[in-house]
């Protein structure tokens, strides 16, 4: 007997909102719709997928309310959105980061929890099968308790995002700016592993995007309660690199996202142990899309909570503080 398939919109339709709506399409699990209203975008969407069902805006699209949400908006409105949405009864996936303010974050919380609702964050990072490896032999014990992290990451941002100057980027009140942009992806995978950031100081500035003025250079040193841990970025240079490294008792460990593996060394006079798995393009995304169908059917818990998500706004907040006061800051 063929499964019902999930009402799914996608709200926004931008570079990641056109992403997730092509991937929950790929789950064959999804009856998707969009919401986008930008005319030329939206019927460039509507034509590229075939869509049956989309609308130019949320009044429209919640006049019969889906199942689901997957909330791709400029940060600044997530919250908003995701409080019409779950007053609704919609269960929600939002991209990261969660906002850029704590304001009615626990108004939120408090209708997903009297509504029953679901509500996960979309950290990808979380779904690739490597850095979830290396999470689960640290968390088994195969190499003692970490003591460090180090993160150092980059690309060209120019030729990965060539509209960054015509979109939420511009502007790190809408969640531009590499911290709320990519540096969260980071500090998210590693405190899936480690643990919560507790206490930061934090160095931001522009050195050479042209045509913006936010932050595309972020170095930043914190502590995981005992756990020590630097996080290094930028946004210009020419390799495309995420290497998160763990210092463990007894060997380290590194996920390389930019070669799908994650590598183990015990003793200095022993080479580097890998592990590779090749992915697709959309594999990611695709898994995300999976994943957050089985959370709403109650076969697996969110790869990324909302309690996670706004610890990562947390972070992400304290990080802002920190580089403009230049002072070290703690994080609840």
């Amino acid at each position: 007997m063929a499964t019902e398939k999930t009402r799914v919109l996608i709200v926004g339709t931008g570079s990641i909102g056109e992403r997730h709506t092509r991937c929950f399409l790929q789950t064959g699990r999804a009856q998707v719709s969009i919401c986008e209203i930008d005319d030329a975008l939206r019927k460039k969407v509507v034509l590229r997928y075939d869509l049956k069902q989309f609308h130019s805006n949320l009044e429209s699209a919640l006049s019969d309310p889906p199942q689901a949400a997957v909330i791709c908006t400029p940060a600044h409105l997530h919250i908003p959105m995701a409080i019409r949405l779950a007053k609704l009864g919609v269960h929600l996936l939002i991209e990261k980061p969660l906002s850029t303010q704590m304001e009615n974050i626990s108004h939120l919380e408090e209708i997903v929890l009297t509504k029953n609702l679901k509500a996960m964050l979309a950290y990808v990072y979380r779904t690739h099968p490597m850095l979830s490896a290396m999470r689960k032999a640290i968390h088994a014990g195969r190499f003692g308790l970490p003591v460090q992290v180090i993160a150092t990451c980059g690309q060209h941002f120019p030729f990965y995002r060539p509209a960054y100057r015509k979109t939420y980027y511009t502007d790190r009140n809408c969640g531009g700016g590499a911290i709320q942009d990519a540096l969260t992806h980071v500090v998210n995978a590693a405190e899936w592993i480690v643990g919560p950031i507790t206490t930061l100081c934090a160095d931001a500035d522009h050195q050479v995007l042209q045509g913006v003025t936010v932050e595309d250079t972020v170095h930043v040193i914190a502590r995981h309660e005992k756990i020590m841990a630097s996080y290094c970025l930028n946004q210009y240079q020419a390799p495309n690199e995420v290497s998160l490294t763990l210092v463990c008792q007894e060997g380290t460990v590194r996920f390389e996202m930019h070669q799908n593996r994650w590598c183990w060394m015990r003793r200095t006079e022993e080479p580097w142990q890998t592990e590779v798995h090749a992915l697709g393009r959309d594999t990611l995304f695709t898994k995300e899309a999976h994943a957050f169908l089985d959370f709403l059917e109650d076969k697996a818990d969110p790869l990324c909570s909302l309690k996670e998500g706004i610890q990562s706004l947390k972070v992400n907040l304290a990080i802002l503080k920190a580089s403009r006061e230049r002072t070290w800051q703690g994080v609840e």
